[in-house]
């Protein structure tokens, strides 16, 4: 190829390039101008609706601020609640794993998962050095029928202020006590049955008729019998079918209060002047539930047996156990012996208390009630208002859901409470 004919092929390839180039820069100023003009436009808009809002230029502007407050508020609040749930929370078993309540807890999260709990963010543990440090534990917990016995030597060396102490038990301070000035401000969180307990470990929630959990609590506001709704001629019938005067179901046969004699007593005197009597059911006595499936010894409660001895094997404040759910879940009148405050428990004129009156007084009453059907029907007005739960059937009450919902509760890990005198606090009214 010669050199006009090179010269010509090239003039045409740069011709070719200027053309593409001058191609693009008029569409990117075609582009920019055309993005000039849309924003214009809508700024011209948004002025010309503003000015047609007249008298309320501010307040749209207030508006706008709060709205977008509110927005980036909710933001943060769903992103804080994210970012909690997704925090673990560590628990550190301090002592043994096979004692109560620790022994049903689980291992890492399972005791939570598989409970369905509300909050499956806390993590079990019995290693002591899983963390690395013993100060990261979110909370380090002592079985109180263990720690009891502990000398200083055996208890953490080190703490952090953020953590929890908790001395948990399901057992009373009757057969239990702490004896030592150890632990005098030193647990600032406690899981037990009493009602002033951080967690509560207890055997039963009230409930009231629109299903809300209203005890048991220390003050409770109870409607009074005679504001309460009579029980339907239906239940008055069933309750007529029952013929016989009290059961007890019973394993422990001995224990510090004398409930068995009491009941020995009782049974002499419903025997000797009230042609009536006391089943003892159990390893205290030959007689035995028609099955070995406890839901049929119910079964047989709730059909036969107008009374039931709700009788605890140790006084301790609030220790109130299932032997209560038991008669107000079968429809027995429960006779209650124990240490606690009962009013914190049941309303009035549902119950009768052994400890108040004597044995001649129980069993007459007894007798009167049982010849008298209205009356004792009465004793069941309370089921029209209120119901009785076992803590398990739900994950909001379950102890073990509960103990992982207080620790992802700000406001309660935030409170630094300190009990100055435990065993004021705990033997109470019990003594070492």
């Amino acid at each position: 190829m010669d050199i006009k004919n090179l010269c010509i092929v090239h003039f045409a390839l740069y011709s070719s390039k200027m053309r593409t180039l001058f191609t693009a820069k008029l569409f990117l100023y075609i582009l920019f101008f055309g993005v000039l003009f849309l924003v214009y436009k809508i700024l011209i808009d948004y002025k010309s609706y503003s000015q047609n809002l007249s008298g309320h230029k501010f307040v749209h502007g207030i508006v706008s601020k709060w709205l977008y407050s509110k927005v980036q508020n909710r933001t943060k609040q769903a992103e804080k609640k994210l970012d909690k749930k997704s925090v673990m929370k560590y628990i550190l078993q301090w002592t043994s794993a096979s004692n109560s309540p620790f022994v049903y807890m689980g291992k890492g999260r399972e005791g939570f998962t598989s409970r369905k709990c509300p909050h499956t963010n806390c993590f079990v543990t019995s290693n002591r050095s899983l963390l690395g440090d013993m100060k990261k534990f979110d909370a380090i917990a002592f079985c109180g029928t263990e720690v009891r016995y502990y000398t200083k030597e055996m208890l953490p060396l080190t703490r952090s202020s953020h953590q929890k102490y908790v001395f948990a038990t399901i057992e009373s301070s009757h057969y239990y006590p702490v004896c030592t000035v150890l632990f005098d401000n030193y647990f600032n969180w406690t899981w037990t049955f009493r009602l002033d307990s951080d967690v509560r470990w207890g055997y039963m929630s009230i409930r009231d008729k629109n299903n809300n959990i209203i005890g048991p609590n220390k003050i409770m506001t109870w409607l009074k019998p005679n504001k309460m709704d009579s029980v339907s001629e239906e239940f008055k019938n069933k309750l007529k079918s029952k013929k016989k005067a009290v059961a007890w179901f019973v394993s422990n046969c001995y224990d510090k209060v004398g409930r068995r004699a009491c009941a020995l007593y009782l049974k002499q005197e419903l025997e000797v002047n009230y042609n009536l009597t006391v089943d003892i059911y159990g390893g205290c006595s030959p007689l035995k539930c028609p099955s070995p499936h406890i839901k049929d010894c119910f079964k047989m409660l709730q059909d036969d047996y107008y009374f039931y001895l709700s009788f605890e094997n140790s006084f301790s404040e609030d220790y109130v156990t299932e032997k209560l759910l038991t008669a107000v879940t079968n429809n027995a009148v429960p006779i209650v012996y124990g240490g606690a405050n009962y009013t914190r428990f049941l309303p009035n004129g549902s119950y009768l208390n052994a400890r108040l009156m004597t044995i001649k007084q129980l069993a007459a009453k007894i007798d009167e009630l049982i010849k008298n059907p209205d009356q004792y029907a009465n004793y069941f007005q309370w089921k029209n208002h209120y119901s009785y739960h076992s803590l398990d059937e739900d994950p909001e009450t379950d102890e073990y859901c509960r103990f992982c919902a207080i620790l992802n509760d700000e406001e309660k890990v935030n409170k630094i409470s300190y009990i100055g005198d435990f065993r004021k606090w705990w033997n109470n009214p019990n003594f070492c």
